[in-house]
């Protein structure tokens, strides 16, 4: 029997291991998590999962990985590397953005054709981390170089906002000169703090008091809307009337001469949707608006309210913060 057993002191000891199996070997030796002389030898387990990752069965379980580690450290008062194939901490994280785009993306098209194909080939991840006892939730990584993808990716799988595609970047953005201001990375909580605190809670310089609107849908078809609500603009409370052909429409001319001589002079609005967030009683609505300034620039807001409508309306006063700020 030729039986292989390799040491890592040029850091190849896996390699050379897989090569020595392919031109004949029928025997590994080696230890958990690269114990050994010197650098240590052949790490069994990263042997046996790279096998399992291209379809070859080495006939041991790893399906508790998390469990083997702590015993390992235990008994030996060894740490395995956050970076250690497989078993370590960061393993299954992806900090770079364009990384946690592709892995938001395969996701999801893993999870469209399970059904047919239940093959895994999620990029970046070269097993499903739950056929090790791992999990899903520490895969993207928020931090000063994370791009749009991986924010998009944080705030819907986690929070349930669907961001609109066009909205990535701006939102990208704004995480990243929050983690370039504090040095660190950013949780999961801070995510969400930071967009709410970014869009949905902005009160200033406009905050909505109240809003009512009515529709009147004439004989020739057409739909024309008034609208009264009550504001607070720049410290000072006022109240607004509007018409237009809908809601939005009529609460966009109600503020429109608020804005005169400021950024948001002239604003339009660009794109709008909307997605329910929740089930049953706490169900919520949650509305996106892009509005474009007369100079050309362009901003997103956020509305949430159990009312579709104020969702909407909030979404506005929103993007109008946006551009003030």
């Amino acid at each position: 029997i030729v039986s292989l057993h390799t040491h890592n002191d040029r850091g190849t000891g896996v390699a050379c291991t897989e090569l020595g199996m392919m031109a004949g070997a029928q025997r590994v030796e080696g230890t958990l998590f690269g114990n050994g002389e010197r650098t240590g030898n052949l790490d069994i387990i990263t042997v046996a999962l790279n096998m399992y990752s291209q379809g070859v069965d080495p006939h041991l379980d790893f399906s508790d990985i998390e469990h083997m580690r702590e015993t390992y450290e235990r008994c030996t008062r060894m740490t395995v590397h956050d970076r250690h194939p497989y078993s370590g901490d960061l393993v299954f994280t992806a900090f770079s953005g364009s990384h946690q785009d592709a892995i938001n993306k395969g996701f999801k098209h893993y999870d469209g054709k399970q059904s047919s194909d239940p093959v895994w080939d999620v990029p970046y991840l070269p097993i499903d981390p739950q056929d090790i006892g791992r999990q899903y939730d520490s895969i993207i990584r928020i931090n000063s170089q994370s791009g749009k993808g991986g924010v998009a990716y944080v705030l819907e799988e986690d929070f349930g906002y669907q961001l609109p595609k066009a909205m990535h970047p701006e939102v990208g953005r704004v995480v990243n000169q929050h983690a370039d201001r504090t040095g660190n990375e950013v949780t999961a909580d801070e995510l969400l703090e930071i967009f709410q605190q970014t869009y949905i809670e902005a009160t200033s310089p406009l905050s909505l008091g109240s809003f009512h609107s009515d529709t009147e849908v004439s004989q020739q078809g057409g739909q024309a809307a008034h609208c009264k609500a009550t504001i607070s603009f720049q410290g000072a409370e006022k109240d607004i009337e509007g018409f237009g052909n809908g809601p939005i429409d009529a609460f966009v001319h109600a503020v429109y001469p608020l804005m005169e001589g400021s950024p948001a002079e002239e604003f339009t609005i660009l794109n709008y949707s909307q997605h329910s967030k929740g089930t049953g009683a706490k169900a919520v609505s949650v509305a996106y608006v892009q509005v474009e300034t007369q100079s050309g620039d362009r901003y997103f807001g956020v509305g949430e309210d159990t009312n579709i409508g104020l969702a909407s309306i909030k979404a506005v006063a929103s993007a109008l913060n946006s551009i003030l700020a």
